[in-house]
């Protein structure tokens, strides 16, 4: 009769224990469909800030049609509706690239620069990628906990009944995540855009990276108040001249 009514606890906190387990895994499932749709606001937002913002450029650069129509097709394509965030992420990198190369461009007219309503809409945009930034942060922390769950044992054996499945991260590919800073100098050729020095480490251009370095300076720069090789002599440095008497 003990080994009854043991068994019968057993079951019951089996019970109990899957029970728990499934509450878990489908409010993480919840939140994981709620973080999405936050980011699928703001992505529409960012969709919806794009087109004033090309009008606007054509305004004062009406000759880029290329670089004009390549955003307008990219945000045609990230408004298609992706099937997965993968598949979402590949196209609004796309845009984020097209859109990269539009300011570029802006940076070639500075009535453009000037404009209030571009200066404007250039704010919002920042003010939408940085609330799309913080919505994807939120959604892959909650993706993580679901997967890890959905994976572990023995919730993983829960997860399979319920039909949890694990969640698609949304990530912007790494060669598009920061993009170039180019400004156009008072004394570069007209459509020669300069590209501002790095500050990555060692980068080419950049500034240097060596104790006391000074930006510019040439290498093996010799030090102030070393002897000058005399262009006169054939002696090479540190050698006496063999023209000079007692040498």
């Amino acid at each position: 009769m003990i080994i009854v009514w043991i068994l019968l606890g057993l079951v019951v906190l089996l019970a109990v224990v899957g029970v728990v387990m499934y509450n878990g895994l489908i409010g993480l499932r919840n939140k994981v469909e709620e973080g999405w749709r936050q980011i699928d606001v703001e992505l529409k937002r960012r969709h919806d800030l794009i087109p004033n913002l090309v009008e606007t450029v054509k305004g004062y650069a009406s000759h880029e049609r290329g670089t004009l129509e390549e955003v307008m097709q990219a945000r045609s394509a990230a408004m298609s509706g992706a099937s997965t965030p993968a598949a979402a992420a590949q196209a609004e990198g796309q845009l984020s690239q097209a859109l990269g190369r539009l300011m570029a461009v802006a940076e070639a007219y500075p009535d453009l620069k000037a404009n209030q309503n571009f200066l404007a809409l250039q704010q919002e945009l920042t003010s939408t990628e940085d609330r799309i930034a913080s919505s994807r942060r939120y959604y892959n922390a909650l993706v993580r906990e679901l997967n890890t769950k959905v994976e572990s044992v023995p919730s993983n054996i829960v997860a399979n009944m319920a039909g949890v499945k694990r969640a698609e991260y949304f990530e912007t590919p790494a060669t598009e995540a920061v993009a170039p800073s180019i400004s156009f100098g008072d004394d570069a050729p007209a459509g020669a855009p300069a590209v501002s020095p790095s500050t990555q480490p060692g980068a080419v251009g950049g500034p240097s990276t060596a104790p006391g370095g000074a930006p510019g300076a040439l290498p093996q720069a010799q030090a102030p108040g070393a002897a000058q090789p005399d262009p006169t002599s054939d002696a090479a440095p540190g050698q006496p001249d063999p023209r000079t008497p007692g040498a």
